[in-house]
């Protein structure tokens, strides 16, 4: 293998990069991304893949090969919105390159990672190198910005879809990743007795029983431990609403909204009995409550889930790691770096919930995705190309 399949990644980049314009300039938020879905169905089938289905959540799904061991190489197709649009040097639905670098909303989080696995399928066939004992899926799944994992859970469940190994997409720097911080949303909740806002005194403000709990849970945040190898879980209070008759009342209800990144040994009981047990919790009897997610797909399709999505990780002495390892080796005649995501992925499906072994490997930087000017240097995508075609050889091997 060695440098060959860098060289051919190589000769197909100038109708990679081409792939990738083209979907960079399809918006295509979560629960819309139709448009999109159908441009990369209609590439895979241009290359040559033996199977490409789209199915009933919206997934494309392209499939090469039909040997015993199934490889997996998924990457979301949604991006978020572009926030403030004068924040942006470029359009960012107009791709762009300068200086090897292509700018333009998604292309880090995450249509890179897609392409790249597109054209990795590709490379294989076409040099006639796809292993006869792989079935290799190139996954574009949906949903992913809003609800992380929840189109693995589809996959698994309702496909009928169990590879022996997931490849994420997600950016990594081109380093091999193996797990990351879990995430879960919840709500806690006061409530009081309205009266005239002339008169406070005569009703209970649920503002103000929100207002020590608020500060436990700062101090909550101070408290939590490292652990490793991933770090510290957080909690922090995204948003807050208060409900009253008008604005001219007392408010009779006040609600936060929390995002608790899990580390290791934090699951959903214990983050709920944590905030259960802090003194303001009690003393206002506030209800702390998970929430759900139920959204239609863009094909109508809603599939409900709690918003848990835990923690994963997987040892460095495992298979799918010494493989990672072993393909980076091999393709790029050097070292890589091995480590973990700050963000959580559809790894929390996969390995979280699943326990299907999963590494991470994506072009495009971590600190890009969701920010303006978003960007991916060219060069990214031929390697991630490379080495997705290269982990399916190194892991076909005994």
């Amino acid at each position: 293998m060695k440098n060959d399949i860098l060289a051919l990644a190589r000769a197909m980049e100038p109708r990679l990069v081409k792939f990738m314009q083209d979907i960079i300039a399809i918006k295509s938020l979560s629960s819309q991304e139709a448009k999109v879905a159908k441009r990369i169905a209609a590439e895979m089938k241009a290359l040559g893949y033996d199977q490409v289905r789209t199915d009933k959540m919206g997934n494309v799904i392209g499939r090469i090969g039909k040997g015993p061991v199934q490889i997996a190489i998924d990457g979301h197709i949604d991006t978020v919105d572009v926030g403030d649009l004068a924040a942006w040097k470029t359009d960012p639905f107009d791709p762009v390159i300068k200086k090897g670098v292509l700018y333009g909303r998604g292309t880090s989080d995450m249509k890179g990672g897609v392409a790249a696995a597109v054209y990795s399928g590709a490379l294989l066939k076409k040099a006639g190198l796809m292993p006869k004992n792989v079935t290799l899926l190139v996954t574009g799944t949906v949903q992913e910005e809003d609800c992380d994992g929840l189109c693995w859970q589809y996959l698994v469940r309702e496909e009928k879809i169990r590879p022996n190994v997931v490849v994420i997409t997600e950016p990594t720097s081109l380093r091999i990743y193996r797990g990351h911080r879990g995430r879960m949303e919840l709500e806690v909740e006061t409530t009081g007795i309205s009266c005239h806002g002339s008169a406070p005194e005569r009703g209970v403000n649920a503002v103000y029983k929100m207002a020590p709990i608020i500060a436990d849970i700062e101090k909550l945040n101070e408290r939590l431990k490292p652990r490793k190898p991933l770090g510290k879980g957080t909690v922090t209070i995204s948003h807050i609403r208060s409900r009253s008759p008008s604005l001219c009342a007392v408010a009779d209800g006040c609600v936060i909204h929390l995002d608790r990144r899990l580390t290791i040994g934090e699951t959903e009981d214990v983050v709920v009995r944590q905030i259960k047990a802090l003194p303001s919790v009690r003393k206002a009897k506030a209800i702390v409550r998970v929430l759900d997610y139920d959204t239609p797909s863009y094909t109508g399709l809603s599939y409900p889930t709690k918003k848990y999505f835990p923690t994963w990780e997987m040892p460095e002495s495992t298979r799918e790691v010494k493989k990672a390892r072993e393909a980076f080796e091999a393709v790029f005649a050097d070292k890589p770096v091995v480590g973990h995501w700050t963000f959580s992925t559809n790894g929390i499906a996969t390995t979280g919930m699943h326990d299907i072994p999963t590494i991470g490997f994506g072009p495009g930087h971590e600190h890009f995705a969701h920010a303006p000017n978003e960007c991916v240097e060219i060069e990214h995508l031929t390697r991630a190309c490379a080495f997705y075609a290269g982990f399916v050889l190194a892991y076909a091997a005994k």
